[in-house]
């Protein structure tokens, strides 16, 4: 006998199914022919299997499902050991990434190589990153270091890999990457124009925003659909200086006063995202409306390294410490740094990420995330909400922004995802075999093999070369078997190229996120959240 451990009653109806040398496919559709008799009669302690006949298990459910039901019924957590099997014949790949990279790095962005890590000079370990630590990866972390590199980690626990640690009040993160990049902006952009040549050619810092009237007051539209040819219209001919009305959530559903250089374009008022960058980070100029911070120290407004202190535990010394060498490394590299981001505890991760990612997009660092971004993947907190979670009574509307235009009044956050199904979000029909490397809850009900370490699931996950070949072996003679699916991952609409090819975005320009006050980089608290977020569904 082998590794491989078996569900006691599943092993003995499929041999029963079986009955000798017959057909393993054969024998898994008379399985389960009757779904109902058979899901009854699953459960119970699992018993060993020679490795051989527990590939020949998983081989003959995956072609028969892929046959007769469609490959996209055969499903498998990213990270789960038949991953890669599942994505080569076209099943679901489930994804735990968050869609924010592609979101503000474009949608083709896939994130370096894991070799590609020791080339990295500053990196930022960010969040709970056991997996990185103790993954195949650390080599490459470690040979970066004997280059001299630099590591931080920035969490709530300190980590043997890093050369310095910073303890961050869990779910504060994102708090911190926006008093990081108030830095950045004042030294790298207003003071000295460091990277501004790299923002101008490859961001969206100069594209032209709408400024629109909100309640007897000027708050962000969307963009104009056009450039203005440089970062600011700051002192330009023809500009003025006009208060808007910015998200802020600190302090409870609030507004930001703050001003912006603005001018008539087409017979509408406009900005850059530049200027409006700099206005949500609280980087004062003289002569415009608003209220400011009054420098780094002040612990009032947002979003300075004072005031990111009370909410994070960490000292403004160190968030500037942070926001310069990220900075300096990154002009005398030409981009060669580095965030391996890791799980944030915070209902508001997405936001957090995009906080983060923010960095990266200001100092030029276009590979730095080192993390696949979702791409064609589907969801999997989408995924299991449709298919496990029933009807929901969420309130998707408690989350817009003070001046939001109400789109989510009376909206549950099941409605939102079919909406972002139906306009495209890559998504699957509920798995009839799904490969996970950890026991998830809520699962699809209508389960017929659960493959998994857990002594819950049906089969412990069998050696992916010799499920392989078995699938390769079976498939011949079963037609539509799995060589002649279509990929479920790329369902939907194929990705259309971003407005202004690959320019990396600080503004996501969609109705939903700037109903929710995320279309440019916020800070969120810890706090009430959703397990579905219509900003997680923005591609």
């Amino acid at each position: 006998m082998g590794g491989s451990q078996v569900n006691q009653a599943l092993v003995r109806l499929y041999f029963e199914a079986r009955e000798g040398p017959g057909d393993p496919v054969a024998a898994w559709a008379e399985l389960t022919a009757n779904s109902e008799v058979y899901r009854r009669a699953r459960g119970g302690r699992r018993v060993p299997l020679d490795d051989g006949t527990a590939a020949e298990l998983a081989a003959a459910a995956i072609v028969h499902t892929a046959s007769e039901h469609g490959a996209d019924q055969v499903a498998a957590l990213a990270t789960a050991p038949l991953a890669g099997l599942v994505a080569g014949l076209g099943g679901a790949v489930l994804t735990e990434q968050s869609n924010a990279p592609a979101q503000m790095l474009g949608p083709g962005y896939r994130g370096p190589r894991p070799e590609d890590w020791a080339r990295a000079s500053y990196v930022l370990l960010w969040g709970e990153n056991n997996r990185t630590v103790r993954s195949p990866d650390t080599p490459w972390v470690i040979a970066g270091r004997y280059k001299g590199q630099k590591v931080v980690a920035i969490g709530p626990h300190p980590t043997r890999l890093s050369d310095e640690t910073v303890v961050v009040r869990p779910g504060a993160d994102g708090a911190l990457a926006m008093a990081v990049g108030h830095v950045l902006l004042k030294e790298f952009y207003l003071d000295r124009p460091a990277f501004a040549a790299q923002a101008l050619a490859g961001t969206d810092l100069p594209l032209l925003v709408r400024l629109r009237e909100r309640g007897g007051a000027l708050v962000p539209g969307g963009l104009h659909g056009g450039s203005a040819g440089r970062l600011s219209l700051y002192g330009e001919e023809g500009a003025a200086g006009v208060e808007v009305l910015l998200p802020r959530f600190d302090a409870g559903p609030d507004v930001l006063r703050r001003g912006v250089p603005a001018t008539s374009e087409g017979g509408q008022l406009v900005t850059t995202v530049f200027d409006l960058l700099l206005a949500v980070y609280g980087v004062v100029r003289p002569g415009l409306p608003g209220r400011w911070p009054s420098g780094y120290d002040d612990r009032d407004e947002p979003y300075t390294p004072g005031w990111q202190e009370a909410c994070t535990g960490v000292a403004a010394s160190r968030a500037l410490k942070i926001a310069r060498e990220l900075g300096v490394t990154a002009e005398k590299t030409g981009g060669r740094c580095m965030v391996v981001p890791g799980r944030l505890e915070t209902p508001h991760a997405d936001t957090a990420y995009r906080a983060m990612l923010a960095l990266l997009v200001l100092t030029g660092c276009r590979e730095g995330w080192a993390q696949p971004a979702g791409g064609t993947d589907i969801p999997l907190v989408p995924y299991l909400c449709l298919h496990a979670c029933g009807e929901d009574r969420a309130d998707v509307g408690a989350l817009s922004w003070a001046l939001g235009d109400g789109l989510f009044e009376r909206r549950t956050a099941r409605s939102m995802l079919l909406e972002a199904v139906g306009d495209g979000l890559p998504m699957a029909p509920p798995p009839r075999v799904l490969c996970l490397p950890r026991w998830i809850y809520p699962l699809p009900p209508e389960v017929d093999l659960l493959i998994g370490p857990d002594d819950r699931c049906d089969l412990a996950p069998p050696d992916p070369g010799l499920v392989a070949d078995a699938v390769a072996k079976l498939s011949a003679g079963h037609a539509g078997h799995p060589g002649h699916a279509g990929h479920a991952g790329h369902a939907g609409r194929p990705d259309v190229p971003e407005p202004g090819g690959r320019r990396m975005r600080l503004l996501i320009d969609h109705a939903w996120m700037h109903e929710y006050g995320e279309a440019l980089p916020v800070y969120r608290p810890p706090g009430a959240g959703l397990p579905i977020k219509p900003t997680h569904l923005v591609r």
